[in-house]
């Protein structure tokens, strides 16, 4: 990861109708409350310092819930820079599902995890799947469909990506 990348990925993202707000640890909390709507639901975040436990987030939600959520927290990566993309990777706890349902989802990623390139980024989850990782998805923005002409956002998944980079990774 260098600062190239970070920048360039989030100018990428915005392009693609993505947002993406830096923060840090101390900070992580009122941006995340700043992102969600309830109900939301969620998966544990595998990050140092950061947690959905002072959060109204529903972890290991029910079918019902997760169809009714308006917010789902999932974290991502790697990440690919040149086209704004972050990795949804499968788990045992429908991080997938939790990422794709909701109306709005909020894709928390580590800067460390921005790779400049696809094939870089990649690499990493060649290196997860040799691990067990068994699939996940490449989100390079809200849902969207031109079936019908216009763009329509959320129709297949989120209308709205919002993605929390985690700095002082």
């Amino acid at each position: 990861m260098s600062s190239d990348s970070v920048a360039t990925f989030e100018r990428r993202a915005a392009d693609r109708r993505a947002t993406v707000e830096r923060t840090t640890v101390p900070e992580f909390d009122r941006a995340l409350a700043d992102c969600l709507a309830e109900p939301a639901v969620g998966v544990p975040l595998p990050f140092d310092g950061v947690s959905l436990a002072n959060h109204p987030v529903e972890i290991d939600p029910s079918p019902a819930t997760l169809e009714a959520a308006a917010t789902g927290v999932t974290p991502v990566g790697p990440a690919v820079a040149e086209y704004g993309s972050v990795v949804v990777p499968s788990d045992e706890r429908g991080a997938e599902a939790i990422s794709l349902y909701p109306e709005t989802h909020v894709a928390v990623l580590a800067a460390s995890d921005v790779h400049a390139s696809l094939s870089t980024a990649l690499a990493e989850v060649g290196e997860e799947i040799a691990a067990g990782l068994s699939s996940a998805v490449f989100a390079t923005g809200p849902s969207a469909t031109a079936d019908m002409g216009a763009p329509v956002y959320g129709v297949h998944g989120p209308a709205e990506l919002r993605i929390l980079l985690l700095e002082d990774r």
